[in-house]
């Protein structure tokens, strides 16, 4: 008997088994955001709380993260986590929730898709846009912040423990306005 993929069901094992296999097969065509690797070591070496909110399935995310050698999060939201998808601000909700964070003002959301910045925005975060995939129109129309080019654009100053306080530098910013 062929078994068919039942959107109305979520067949939630049958996506993430098929998202799994991605970072396996194409792993070697895989190509580094810039600064990307920079900026996840300086939050990791500072102990800073990061969390990724992905509209992809975990096995998707992690195996991202293996293949390129990343640093891993404590804290993941997947597509398994949410009833709606991007641009419906849940997924971001939540991230913030896992990380235990008091005010909107503590999160900033680093975006590469007009959906994900309209889910930052609509969650009350500050959103960076990353213009990797998308045009830097799309991604101001979309409510962006701030445009950078990639990810060597943000720089990690200071996280003061006691406080939770995160200072980030954003610089070379595309126009918004």
């Amino acid at each position: 008997m062929l078994k068919l993929y039942d959107p109305s069901k979520a067949n939630w094992e049958y996506v993430s088994h098929a998202e799994g296999v991605i970072p396996e097969k194409y792993g070697a065509d895989a190509v580094e955001i810039p600064g990307s690797r920079a900026l996840l070591d300086q939050l990791e070496h500072a102990g800073a709380p990061w969390a990724i909110v992905t509209s992809g399935t975990r096995p998707l995310v992690k195996g991202w993260l293996d293949v390129m050698k990343l640093a891993h999060p404590k804290n993941i939201v997947t597509a398994e986590d949410v009833v709606n998808g991007k641009p419906d601000p849940a997924c971001y909700q939540l991230g913030a929730k896992k990380l235990q964070l008091q005010s909107s003002a503590s999160v900033l959301v680093l975006e590469d898709a007009p959906a994900g910045v309209r889910a930052g925005k609509a969650a009350g975060f500050s959103v960076v846009a990353l213009a990797t995939t998308h045009s830097i129109d799309q991604l101001r129309d979309a409510g962006a912040d701030w445009v950078v080019r990639d990810m060597r654009s943000v720089t990690l100053k200071q996280w003061d423990r006691k406080t939770g306080e995160v200072k980030i530098e954003i610089a070379n910013s595309l126009r918004v306005d």
